[in-house]
C-alpha cells in the first residue's frame, strides 16, 4: 500500500512524552520513522542520524518521531542511553504499523516472522504523505529525508 501523495493516517499513541496525535502537528511538516527494534545496531545508528541532524530538522518547523513496538520503558532507556531530543511511541498492538502499513514478512536463518520494515514518512504541513521511503538502508537516509523536506513548497 503506498501512501505517496495521500492524506496521512491519523493516528493517537502513547510516546516517551505522553499521547500523541497527528492532529498535534497540524500546520507542520512531521517525519514519521518505523524501525524494527529499540538498542539494535541498525536501529540506534538511524536513531543517532535523525539526533544528529535533528536541529536542522526544528529549523525547518518539522518534528521528527521514531515508533516501534517497543514498550515505553524500553523507549525511555533507549532515549536516555542515546540522548534522543524527539519522543518515540510504542506501538506493541501494531495498530500504527499496520495504519502505515509496515508489517511485513521477514526472513532471519531461515525463520519467517513478521516484523516491522525500517520505513520513513515525510508528512506535510496539511497532513498529505510527501515522502515515502520503504526497505530503508540507514546510511545516508536521513540526509535524503531533510533533502526532501527543504524541497516542500
Amino acid at each position: 500500500m503506498e501512501l505517496l501523495n495521500q492524506k496521512a493516517p491519523a493516528f493517537s499513541a502513547e510516546a516517551t512524552t505522553g499521547t500523541i496525535s497527528l492532529s498535534d502537528f497540524a500546520g507542520k511538516p512531521l517525519v514519521l520513522y518505523f524501525y524494527p527494534k529499540d538498542n539494535t545496531s541498525g536501529c540506534t545508528m538511524e536513531g543517532r542520524d535523525f539526533a544528529a541532524h535533528y536541529e536542522e530538522f526544528k529549523a525547518l518547523g518539522c518534528e521528527i518521531i521514531g515508533v516501534s513496538r517497543d514498550s515505553l520503558r524500553s523507549h525511555k532507556n533507549f532515549c536516555e542511553k542515546q540522548g534522543f531530543p524527539f519522543p518515540l511511541i510504542s506501538d506493541p498492538d501494531e495498530a500504527l504499523c499496520k495504519l502505515y502499513d509496515v508489517m511485513k514478512l521477514k526472513k532471519m536463518y531461515g525463520r519467517e516472522y513478521m516484523g516491522v520494515e525500517r520505513s520513513t514518512f515525510l508528512i506535510d504541513a496539511k497532513g498529505v504523505v510527501a515522502g515515502e521511503w520503504r526497505k530503508v538502508k540507514v546510511p545516508g537516509h536521513v540526509e535524503a529525508v531533510l533533502e526532501a523536506l527543504k524541497a516542500l513548497p
